[in-house]
């Protein structure tokens, strides 16, 4: 089995916790799943976590004790960066969430996954930015390619 350092770790945007957290069905709560079966590294910030649990509060609050669970089981919660570390990021993402760019790039991952592309520019190009089905399909590919080895 692979160690956590082989696993793909991916950041997981609001949006994406809260699409996870509302339906069990959709590459969101698949996402979550693999995360919670310790096939990929979910890690999230307390400003998704604080936005997650203001938007379910507020639009679907029959989700807060998924999210609970989900919260829990299939993520890593790691700080918000401060004010200092995000401005030689300044420009890459909405202001409002330069928070979220900056944390997924600082915990290394591979992609930031998230509904809002659109807010998201980044410069380094050590991070992807991809809705939650665009990367279970490149996921898929990786997988079948390992499979396809002898």
């Amino acid at each position: 089995m692979a160690g956590p350092a082989d696993r793909p770790r991916v950041f997981l945007d609001a949006d994406v916790l809260v699409a996870g957290s509302a339906s069990r069905a959709g590459a969101s709560h698949l996402i979550l799943q693999l995360s919670e079966l310790g096939l990929i590294d979910a890690v999230s910030s307390a400003q998704a976590r604080t936005e997650v649990e203001r938007t379910l509060r507020r639009k679907l609050p029959a989700a807060l004790p998924a999210f609970a669970l989900i919260a829990q089981a299939a993520c890593r919660w790691v700080d918000d960066p401060p004010a200092r570390r995000l401005k030689p990021h300044q420009g890459e993402a909405d202001p409002k969430d330069l928070p979220i760019l900056v944390a997924a790039i600082e915990r290394g991952c591979l992609a930031l996954l998230t509904f809002n592309k659109r807010h998201f520019k980044p410069a380094a190009e050590t991070i992807r930015v991809e809705a939650p089905g665009e990367f279970l399909e490149r996921l898929r590919a990786m997988l079948s390619g390992l499979a396809g080895e002898d």
